[in-house]
């Protein structure tokens, strides 16, 4: 079994900020693939958001783990100038700059492949590389809202809602993770790179693929139901005695049957009201409320006990508290103790999906602001010291002071 992943012999020069370039990025750095992240001088916007201790950033934590951090201040000619010069050690750069951004500084993809004529880019934006919209400012949530997600999420008598993360990032990076694999594959076999587009927009709308046809040969604009997925009763939140919620999928005739069962009302499963999924759909308000009176006399574990037994699909809504206490979490290794320079550990979600031959591994936590810059540099541009020192005085790169006060204790040069 391979302990460096399948995409170790895979550099990967990360230009991304916030959420969507860097977690692209991190999902290649948990499968082996060498990244190095360049991050501007006052630091990614994404250390700025969620909690913080001993001024560690744990969203930084966790969104920057196993990759090198450098720091470049891309308002110096010659912080781009030593961008390009490092190019040629790299097969794939990762960025999520507003279109036109890099081809300004003379680092978009025509000028890059003339120094990597194999380069693979992926570039994450929020409208495309191309159209009328692409020079537009793009986030994830205003992707999300333009793509008709946002007007499926909440309930039918509310404005739409969002969910708490940032959504649409993670969706389209996990489209340009996958996009950037596939060019890798295709590089295999042709020795072609090539860019890899992933808009914001784009990989929200792809979620909506149920409803493209539907409006297009009826008409039919889709509606959020709430906690309710359509057309697949009994498919809902329900109360419970002690104040919690469940969640109950139980939409196929076999699973509603079992759930009849755990109800002590077998004859609901052959009642002609419920008995088939189309019907028990037309009757959804009475099977809901049938169900709901059910869960309400009982406490939440009492009726994940009973649901598990007779096999009906059933959760509590987790918390964090709920997934630290839970054994199935620990046992599929998605709470990952992770070295940490400043913290000793911390603990972060695990590597998605497993590998049985190449998993992916946790090898260490996000590193701060420029801890790897002077590594990087004299690895990749051959710089010296001496030149190093020149560029931070400079102000064209930063060095983490931690970093360089241990270095000079260690006394090393070079």
């Amino acid at each position: 079994m391979s302990d460096s992943g399948p995409l170790s012999t895979y550099r990967v020069l990360e230009l991304g900020s916030t959420a969507a370039g860097p977690f692209c990025a991190r999902l290649l750095a948990d499968f082996g693939a060498q990244v190095v992240k360049i991050e501007a001088v006052e630091g990614d916007p994404i250390r700025q958001l969620g909690e913080v201790v001993n001024g560690k950033s744990l969203y930084g934590a966790s969104i920057c783990r196993n990759k090198l951090i450098a720091s470049f201040n891309f308002r110096k000619s010659e912080a781009r100038e030593l961008i390009k010069a490092v190019i040629p050690k790299f097969d794939i750069v990762v960025e999520n700059f507003r279109p036109g951004t890099l081809e300004k500084w003379g680092l978009g993809y025509e000028d890059l492949r003339k120094l990597k004529p194999d380069l693979i880019m992926t570039r994450i934006s929020g409208y495309g590389q191309t159209g009328p919209y692409k020079d537009r400012p793009g986030y994830g949530v205003i992707g999300e809202a333009m793509s008709g997600l946002r007007h499926m999420i909440g309930d039918p008598d509310r404005p739409p809602s969002r969910a708490a993360i940032p959504l649409t990032d993670y969706i389209t990076a996990l489209y340009a993770a996958f996009g950037t694999v596939m060019a890798v594959v295709a590089r295999q076999n042709s020795g072609i790179g090539q860019c890899v587009d992933a808009a914001l927009v784009e990989s929200a709308f792809s979620f909506m693929e149920y409803h493209v046809p539907a409006f297009e040969k009826s008409g039919k604009i889709g509606m959020r139901t709430g906690p309710r997925l359509p057309d697949s009763a009994p498919n809902t939140l329900y109360p419970t005695r002690c104040g919690n919620y469940i969640h109950i999928a139980a939409l196929a005739d076999t699973v509603f049957r079992r759930l009849a069962i755990a109800m002590d009302r077998p004859e609901l499963g052959t009642d002609p009201r419920f008995a088939e999924m189309k019907i028990r759909n037309v009757n959804q308000e009475l099977i809901d409320t049938i169900v709901a009176e059910w869960t309400a006399s009982r406490d939440i574990g009492e009726l994940e006990a009973l649901l598990n037994k007779c096999d009906v699909p059933a959760s509590r809504i987790f918390t964090m508290e709920d997934i630290f206490k839970d054994p199935h979490y620990r046992a599929r290794d998605m709470l990952v103790p992770t070295p940490d320079d400043e913290l000793g550990s911390v603990t972060l979600a695990g590597v998605v999906p497993k590998l049985s031959a190449t998993p992916g591994k946790l090898r260490w936590a996000g590193h701060r602001i420029g801890q790897d810059t002077r590594e990087f540099l004299k690895e990749a541009a051959r710089l010296s010291d001496v030149e190093i020192d020149r560029l931070v005085a400079d102000g064209v790169i930063f060095c983490d002071p931690k970093s360089e006060s241990l270095r000079a204790a260690s006394g090393k040069t070079g």
